[in-house]
């Protein structure tokens, strides 16, 4: 299990009718053989998260990922962020672009034990996860979160969620502290109302963002960010709310879920400032944003800084 605490095997069984990893091997040398032409030699490992599962595979072309879910209702959105993938592949981001399939898609829908599964092949990075007490490699990640953004912004969101999850209106935080601020240390509870005074409008056009960019999705190999990963989440947001939703949760990784301290983020956003700059709008909403989203993610740590 990637962070649940069950069994993995019955969740194997239960979400998706495999009985062990031997029936999930089989029905993967298939899936890739019908769907991809290509011969797996060993599944070696596969992880579970939710409705989702993720294979690594030997294979006539290398070590690959393959990467699927049950979730029927999500399947267009699937779809739609692993053409994304493959466009910043070819862009040149340090991302996994998809393998596509014999007839050229991207992603396909299989038949499983227990239904229809969305299928994706990526090849394998390599790299460490990011080490936030590694400055550089911080200051790298948060000029990769920029040039991501400058890609993306030319990317097709059609078929992707709006009003990014990582987004917030000043009157959604004014609602949010009404409802929660009796947690709140008042001097808190006050400077967040006082940044939220006469806090300008955002002049940039809203954009696909990432939504979850954060240490567990980023591998690093000499200081340099060489892979990002997981673009499940991505939806139209801005990119300050996406710089800072990622500048609070840098540190997590899977079941380690800690602050980020304060110097990391401004390393972060020192990194993301020398590929794009924040507008002056912008440099407002940091503020607000950072100080809302760690009070929501990690109040006590966030309310004592």
């Amino acid at each position: 299990m990637l962070w649940e605490t069950v069994e993995a095997q019955d969740a194997l069984r239960d979400r998706f009718g495999f009985d062990d990893l031997d029936a999930v091997a089989q029905w993967l040398i298939a899936t890739l053989r019908d769907g991809w032409a290509i011969t797996a030699v060993e599944v070696r490992r596969v992880v579970l998260s939710d409705q989702n599962a993720i294979a690594w595979a030997s294979t006539d072309r290398g070590a690959l990922v393959v990467k699927w879910s049950r979730a029927e209702a999500l399947f267009p959105v699937l779809e739609a962020t692993t053409v994304v993938l493959g466009t910043l592949g070819t862009r040149g981001l340090p991302v996994a672009a998809p393998l596509p399939a014999v007839g050229g898609r991207v992603r396909l829908v299989r038949t499983g034990p227990r239904g229809p599964l969305s299928v994706a092949v990526l090849p394998e990075l390599s790299g460490d996860w990011l080490d936030i007490t590694d400055e550089s490699a911080v200051r790298d990640a948060g000029a990769c979160l920029a040039r991501l953004h400058e890609a993306l912004a030319d990317c097709s969101g059609d078929r992707l969620p709006r009003g990014a999850r990582t987004s917030a209106s000043p009157t959604d935080i004014r609602h949010w502290v009404t409802a929660e601020g009796h947690r709140l240390p008042d001097d808190v509870a006050r400077r967040l109302d006082e940044l939220l005074t006469d806090l300008p409008e955002l002049d940039d056009r809203p954009q696909l963002v990432h939504q979850d960019y954060r240490a567990a999705n980023l591998l690093v190999r000499d200081g340099r960010v060489v892979g990002v990963l997981d673009f499940d989440e991505l939806g139209i947001g801005r990119r300050v709310h996406d710089l800072a939703h990622a500048s609070v949760y840098l540190a997590t990784r899977f079941t380690d879920w800690g602050p980020t301290p304060a110097s990391i983020q401004q390393q972060l956003r020192t990194g993301y400032e020398s590929v794009r700059p924040l507008g002056k709008a912008e440099r407002h909403w940091w503020d607000v944003l950072v100080l809302w989203q760690g009070l929501r993610a990690f109040p006590s740590a966030t309310a004592g800084r």
